[in-house]
């Protein structure tokens, strides 16, 4: 099967790629289960987005690896305890996987440590880290279908999006982080008097690495790559909700040649697993993705700790600014992805969408028409755009959050309930009417659930857009280039996509303001957070020149 390269997810994601002989989806109206046809009566009855009501697709892809990966070997945790991961389309049992927990990152804080004083990682060329980061790279693009599957299945995902855009992209990080390894220097500098300074750039050692749900393999490329490339060894701790597609691409990394201990993968729960990683004294610096609140604990861990170096990626509400002068129809398409993207399972969703008064109206009847196609159902099916959410305290989170909405004044436009009576798949879902003070204008819904703004001019949604506690990103849609100048001086994000949204390249850096977190990954301000540095100064005696 043809496969491209992929540098962005700005792409539709409604690719033409399936497993074979997969049936397509068939339309089916909602049967209500929680009893919002009460709350709501006349409004849902109208949705149409195809249901997932048929037999889920049984993955071509077999667990092999749920085990713990300490020192180049899989072994079972030292409780023997195995926790579920659960196939989010219907809820049931996919594979149980080995528990780590203050124990085994004991056991995998050990390994790392050894490999890094001892081991041939940090002390092995640069190159020849490059050429196993290469490797790795092409047994990525080689096991492809295979990680796109376990992907789909442990997370819910669309099977076209993980295979043709999110794979691919994983080998593309690794080849961009293989280029760098070897181009890592310091400096000399010049002094004020008879010395020779050097500015060495050195690996910072253990590196603990907590990754998310949404986006695993992706999050593994974004930790592990820019961590390897600088000569670190390290510890990840899983999402207990996804832990398979990232022992199988850490086996892929043992197959290209790197040595025991260097990557180590312990799969577990935040309160064991996790804060023992962030809290152990014998790790180096920690990284951590995922939610605000988690990142506050992870910080006063490794605060309270050996003092640790800590980079955190946190929630947002970003908001996508569309103005009077859009075309309409196009800031409907950008704006509908710029939310629904990922099951809306994106910390840097445009969840936030401020349309300009003078287009409003317009807006929401044609955002409302295109949330009514978007097609949803087994993520496996060729066409589907939408599948299930990641479990059910999320899917309860986000029906929580759409009570909210009623409840706080906002108009439904489309949506508002569950798909089928299997799984965790929820109706996208449109407001109007959204005031800047409601619960869904404030919080992280982290769902597909477009809260639709109304402005007046720039300089009220410049202040509008920054009163957040957030800045991870925003989007704006103008034809202007005056205006698109303005705002994105003017919005304090770590990113502003202007008429555009959700560009991802190897090359640029992303991460948050305020509360949305510290540091960058991706790019060269990612080796940044992997790397110390140290001046070496040196008296020079009869020095011929300084």
């Amino acid at each position: 099967m043809a496969r491209r390269a992929a540098s962005s997810l700005v792409s539709r994601c409604l690719l033409a790629r399936a497993p074979a002989g997969a049936p397509p989806a068939a339309p089916s109206a909602p049967r209500r289960t929680d009893g919002m046809h009460r709350l709501l009566p006349g409004v849902l009855q109208r949705f149409s987005t195809a249901a997932a009501v048929e037999e889920p697709i049984t993955p071509s892809v077999h667990v092999n690896y749920t085990k713990l990966l300490i020192n180049g070997n899989f072994v079972d945790s030292a409780s023997g305890k195995t926790f579920p991961t659960l196939d989010p389309r219907t809820g049931e049992v996919i594979a149980h996987v080995a528990e780590g927990d203050a124990e085994d990152i004991n056991r995998a804080v050990a390994a790392a440590r050894k490999a890094f004083d001892e081991g041939p990682w940090p002390k092995m060329t640069a190159y020849e880290r490059s050429r196993i980061l290469l490797r790795f790279a092409d047994l990525i693009e080689k096991h492809n279908d295979e990680l796109a599957a376990l992907e789909t299945w442990d997370n819910g995902k669309p099977y076209e999006q993980a295979a043709q855009i999110e794979v691919p992209m994983v080998a593309r990080l690794m080849r961009y982080y293989a280029g760098w390894a070897d181009k890592i220097h310091g400096l000399i500098v010049p002094a004020d008097g008879p010395h020779h300074v050097q500015i060495l750039h050195e690996p910072i050692g253990v590196a603990g690495q907590i990754i998310p749900w949404n986006f695993p393999l992706l999050m593994y490329a974004w930790k592990v790559g820019p961590a390897l490339a600088c000569g670190n060894t390290l510890v990840l701790k899983t999402a207990e909700q996804t832990p398979l597609s990232a022992l199988y691409i850490s086996k892929l990394l043992h197959e290209a040649g790197l040595p025991e201990g260097v990557v180590n993968v312990v799969s577990g729960f935040g309160p064991t697993a996790g804060a023992a990683l962030a809290s152990h004294m014998d790790v180096d610096k920690i990284a951590f993705t995922g939610s605000t609140d988690t990142g506050k604990i992870i910080l006063e861990l490794a605060a309270k700790s050996n003092l640790k170096t800590v980079t955190l990626e946190l929630g947002g509400k970003s908001p996508f600014i569309i103005m009077d002068d859009a075309d309409v129809d196009h800031a409907v398409e950008l704006a509908h992805f710029a939310l629904f993207f990922n099951q809306g399972q994106c910390c840097c969703a445009g969840s936030r969408t401020f349309v300009h008064e003078r287009v409003y109206d317009e807006f929401v009847e044609k955002a409302k028409a295109r949330a009514l196609k978007r097609v949803v159902g087994d993520p496996f099916r060729k066409g589907v755009e939408q599948g299930p959410q990641i479990d059910d305290e999320q899917f309860n989170k986000i029906l929580r959050y759409i009570r909210y909405g009623v409840d706080g004044g906002a108009t439904l436009v489309t949506g508002g309930d569950r798909l089928g009576d299997k799984g965790f798949y929820i109706q996208p879902t449109i407001f109007s009417d959204v005031q800047d003070g409601m619960k869904i204008a404030q919080e992280e819904i982290f769902g597909p659930v477009q809260s639709i703004l109304k402005f007046k001019d720039l300089n009220e949604v410049i202040k509008r857009a920054n009163a957040s506690q957030y800045g991870l990103a925003a989007g704006v849609f103008t034809n202007s280039l005056d205006t698109a100048n303005t705002l994105t001086r003017a919005l304090r994000a770590g990113t502003v996509w202007v008429n555009c949204f959700d560009v991802f390249d190897a090359a640029i850096p992303f991460g948050g303001y305020k509360m949305s977190g510290i540091g960058r990954e991706k790019g060269v301000d990612s080796l940044k957070n992997y790397l110390q540095v140290k001046a070496v100064v040196t008296p020079i005696k009869n020095a011929a020149w300084l």
